[in-house]
């Protein structure tokens, strides 16, 4: 490639300059020898994007692929009289070369034409000259004006050399000065200070609108909402990156980093639009304000209302829903939970619901494994049962009627005290339940509305469904059940579709009724946590909340003082007709996982299969056992009396041995049957194990 560009060739990866002063990386993809620049192509937003920029510019920003300083002398200029080493600039291509001056006088820029002397060399004798015949005829006068001609031409050219040292030279002042600024305004102890670099870069060009209390809140029966929490002490002690951008009050934007195959680190900006975005500087009163506070009104309307908190462990689902922390203390006062219960205590004053002489009452349970434990009864194991009339019933759940918000406070402190929560392979302490804190309004006894405020379990859990410990198996299975389930809950919800698949988890089997009727409506905040190391988690919980409630929005409107261009994606219409094909008796699991095909491999759905029959079949086999159990104190007492008759003299022994008979068939008949159901049972287990281990690796996208 010809000296003028240096070391620059196609594929060259070189600094540019915008024309809003952000400085990147691209490639260069053609040299353009006739206007001396260069094309360079670079991706933004998932867009191919290039321009053409001269030498001059490539070359301020990335010195080190400017052409040599040295250049090779002329072989049409004659060597001085005393040979020389001279050392020049190579210049541009097809512009011709220079020799040293032919005297010894040093030259006007001695910087660019150093000399030195060599060693003296032995003297020859001069040849004699050459006979008149052989010697060189004289220069005609064209010649002669030839040469000065070349004379003046390699005068400018030395000239050329002279600018373009002088060019180099401020480049080489204007990279150094540049980089000095970037030490200044970068701490490079920070790991990962480059892209640090890049999310300041992006983030200067655009244009922040968020949301305030001015705001006007939209009436929404289904309504997504993402909420972004500080870096917590954890990942500030390690100077972890905060990749999260919340632009206007709907918009959140993940800059995810990649790295290219010659490890060259770039930005992904992947842009997600939502109902609300609430930045890390919202309090709960304000998320409380836009989420949960419109749907209290429903309840009173008669209605059913639900408000789900969703997201990985630690991103701030707890502290929404149940409060504020101090350390390991949590102020309940300021969560969702107390929030809505003021205000519809407050509600209650109001004349026209007055008169109503509603009841409050309130119950808190928790749903572990697919099973439902009252946090307000000693964690008492509970059954959920369908009745005649297709209504869900959650046999023994005790309801506590509560008078003001303190009682409330009260009970959200016992039931938080014995939620489960264990370790993960991502958490140290982990939800692994979810918390379900529901306020009934009663009238007469007979029930006039009700509020469902859950706060999810961690959805990394999810994933955890391939693990060499049953119990975590069985959790995980159990939260990607029932986050599937709910998604598609609320998506049938929100189209009113003829079929809902509650059966398929145990989560939206109890909330069955939140998901029925005209008058349901439902929000879903999305935590995510903002450090780049839990950027796949925040990805896979921005993603799950996208399908709830597909939105789009076009991320290069956001930027320079762009509006939003937001549309609504109907892709739930293309589904209309499948959905009306489908028989109300189809398995509601096996219809989960037809709808989500992308998350759930067939694999997995073979293992939920496994894990449904097992949940099953454990809870046949103990209400069996509990019913063996009850009928051998019945036996015990029938023998006591067997025994005591034999006692007697002249007791009746054809009537013993009838009695005796008849309790050992009965035990016999009994036992048998539950040991064929634990011999079914332990072959379930079996089953679990093995296509647990058939599970395809590749993890669920939205979970």
């Amino acid at each position: 490639m010809a000296s003028g560009f240096g070391k620059i060739v196609v594929g060259t990866y070189v600094e540019i300059k915008r024309s809003d002063g952000r400085i990147h990386q691209a490639m260069v993809t053609s040299l353009n020898e006739d206007n001396e620049s260069v094309t360079v192509e670079w991706i933004e937003n998932g867009d191919t994007k290039g321009k053409e920029i001269d030498l001059e510019s490539i070359f301020a920003l990335n010195p080190d692929v400017a052409p040599d300083e040295e250049i090779a002398p002329s072989p049409e200029t004659p060597p001085p009289p005393t040979p020389t080493c001279v050392k020049v600039n190579k210049i541009a291509k097809n512009r011709r070369t220079i020799a040293p001056p032919k005297n010894d006088t040093p030259s006007r820029d001695n910087r660019a034409i150093p000399t030195r002397a060599r060693p003296p060399q032995p003297q020859q004798p001069e040849p004699a000259p050459p006979p008149p015949s052989q010697q060189p005829a004289q220069p005609t006068q064209a010649q002669t004006q030839q040469q000065l001609q070349n004379a003046r031409r390699k005068s400018n050219c030395v000239k050329e050399v002279e600018k373009l040292q002088e060019k180099r030279e401020r480049r080489r002042l204007q990279q150094q000065e540049l980089r000095e600024k970037r030490a200044q305004e970068v701490d490079t102890t920070i790991p990962n200070y480059e892209i640090m670099y890049m999310i300041r870069d992006f983030r200067a060009s655009l244009d922040y609108r968020p949301l305030t209390t001015a705001d006007l809140i939209e009436e929404h029966r289904i309504c997504v909402c993402v909420r972004k929490r500080p870096l917590n002490k954890k990942e500030l002690s390690v100077k972890d990156l905060d990749v999260i951008t919340i632009p206007s009050k709907d918009v959140v934007m993940v800059h995810e980093p990649k790295q290219k195959v010659d490890l060259t680190r770039y930005l992904e900006n992947q842009t997600f639009r939502f109902d609300y975005a609430f930045d890390d500087s919202t309090t709960n009163e304000m998320v409380y304000r836009f989420t949960a506070r419109p749907l209290v009104e429903t309840i009173f309307e008669r209605g059913m209302a639900t408000c789900f908190a969703y997201g990985q462990t630690g991103s701030g689902k707890t502290h929404t829903m149940g409060g504020d922390f101090s350390g390991k203390n949590q102020d309940c006062s300021k969560g969702i939970y107390a929030l809505a219960a003021r205000d519809v205590f407050l509600m209650l004053k109001k004349p026209s619901y007055k008169k109503l002489d509603l009841q409050v009452y309130a119950t808190f349970f928790e749903i572990y494994s697919g099973k439902v434990f009252d946090l307000l009864n000693r964690k008492a194991k509970l059954r959920v049962l369908e009745d005649g009339k297709q209504q869900v019933q959650v046999v023994g759940l005790q309801e506590k009627e509560v008078k003001c918000t303190e009682d409330v406070l009260k009970l959200i402190e016992v039931g938080n005290s014995c939620r489960t929560s264990g370790q993960t392979s991502a958490n140290a302490h982990s939800s692994r339940s979810h918390a379900v804190f529901q306020i009934i309004l009663r009238r007469k006894g007979k029930m006039h509305g009700k509020f469902s405020l859950i706060d999810l379990a961690g959805n990394e859990r999810g994933a955890d469904t391939s693990s060499a410990d049953r119990q975590t198996r069985l959790e995980g299975a159990e939260i990607n059940k029932s986050l599937l389930a709910l998604k598609e809950c609320i998506r049938a919800l929100g189209r009113n579709k003829p079929h809902t698949p509650f059966r398929a988890s145990k989560l939206t089997q109890v909330l069955r009724d939140s998901f029925i009727g005209e008058n349901s409506r439902t929000c879903m905040i999305a935590t995510i946590s903002p450090g780049m190391t839990s950027c796949e988690n925040t990805l896979n919980t921005l993603r799950y909340a996208n399908r709830v409630k597909e939105l789009t929005v076009d991320p290069n409107q956001v930027m320079e003082g762009g509006r939003p261009n937001i549309h609504a994606v109907n892709q739930l219409d293309l589904l209309d007709e499948e959905w009306l094909s489908i028989s109300p008796q189809r398995d509601d699991l096996k219809l989960l996982c037809e709808q989500n095909e992308e998350e759930v491999s067939p694999q997995l759905f073979t293992f939920h299969e496994a894990v449904s029959q097992l949940v099953e079949m454990e809870e046949q086999v103990l209400e069996d056992h509990r019913a063996v159990f009850q009928e051998s104190i019945r036996w015990l007492e029938d023998e006591k009396v067997l025994l005591e008759m034999t006692e007697e003299v002249d007791y009746d022994v054809e009537s013993y041995a009838t009695q005796l008979e008849q309790i050992l068939d009965q035990k016999i008949e009994i036992l048998t049957e539950l040991r064929d159901k634990v011999k079914s049972f332990r072959s379930a287990l079996q089953e679990e194990e093995q296509a647990s281990k058939q599970i395809n690796p590749k993890r669920p996208r939205a979970l």
